[in-house]
């Protein structure tokens, strides 16, 4: 393992100490209140979404060791790198701007602007995960398959472990939405967008990560070569 590879698992390992340390400290038998229309409780849901944040985390945090132990073997193959992941990956980070947008926009109960930022970053989204299934498309009529080699694979589970937390998270976009455009007390729509920008910056974060793996060099082997598709 590469010193960039043991930086990049520590820090994630970093994060999971972090979700943990935010999920202990969280007391869950505040009582709800409701001040100026904005809610101060919610500390359950708050605490449930921190602990799906710490699992999740383990759970790339263990891909990214098999990972790690696989490149021990010398039939390591790269795959010719798509064009379109740093594309993908704008949007993305497009996506969690807009969302931490429209948690401004939530906290000063401007309505109208909650609305377009959430649009705005689901519409970001859905962009995101139409450019990685089109990435998936480009590898399949190269005949870059799962079985093709290690590399293939790492990058098929990456992606798609990864798309369906994204995929998740649209569900909890969608009923935030849809509570914005029925007019709800401001608290509660806050509380939503709150949450899901919370969400957005972690799929960002573990993005960032496992992009990292797929195309430096200096954190591994990548698994995609600098030859383009």
């Amino acid at each position: 393992m590469t010193i960039g590879l043991f930086f990049l698992t520590l820090m994630m390992a970093v994060i999971v100490s972090w979700l943990f340390r935010q999920t202990i400290n969280v007391q869950p038998w505040q009582a709800q209140a409701v001040l100026r229309g904005q809610a101060l409780g919610r500390p359950a849901v708050k605490t449930a979404l921190w602990v799906f944040l710490a699992v999740a985390t383990s759970l790339f945090v263990l891909f990214v060791s098999a990972y790690a132990m696989r490149l021990s073997f010398l039939d390591w193959t790269p795959l010719p790198r798509p064009r379109l992941l740093m594309l993908n990956t704008a949007l993305l980070v497009s996506a969690s701007l807009a969302m931490e947008w429209t948690v401004y926009a939530a906290r000063r109960a401007d309505i109208d602007n909650v609305r377009r930022g959430l649009w705005s970053s689901g519409l970001l989204t859905f962009g995101f995960i139409a450019g990685q299934l089109f990435v998936w498309k480009q590898l399949y009529d190269a005949g870059y398959l799962v079985s093709t080699s290690a590399a293939t694979a790492f990058f098929y589970l990456f992606t798609a472990v990864h798309g369906l937390h994204v995929l998740g998270g649209l569900v909890a976009w969608a009923r935030a939405s849809a509570r914005a455009w029925r007019q709800t007390e401001p608290g509660r729509i806050r509380l939503g967008v709150e949450l899901c920008a919370t969400y957005w910056h972690f799929l960002l974060a573990v993005w960032v990560v496992l992009y990292a793996l797929l195309v430096s060099e200096g954190v591994g082997l990548p698994i995609c070569s600098s030859a383009p598709l």
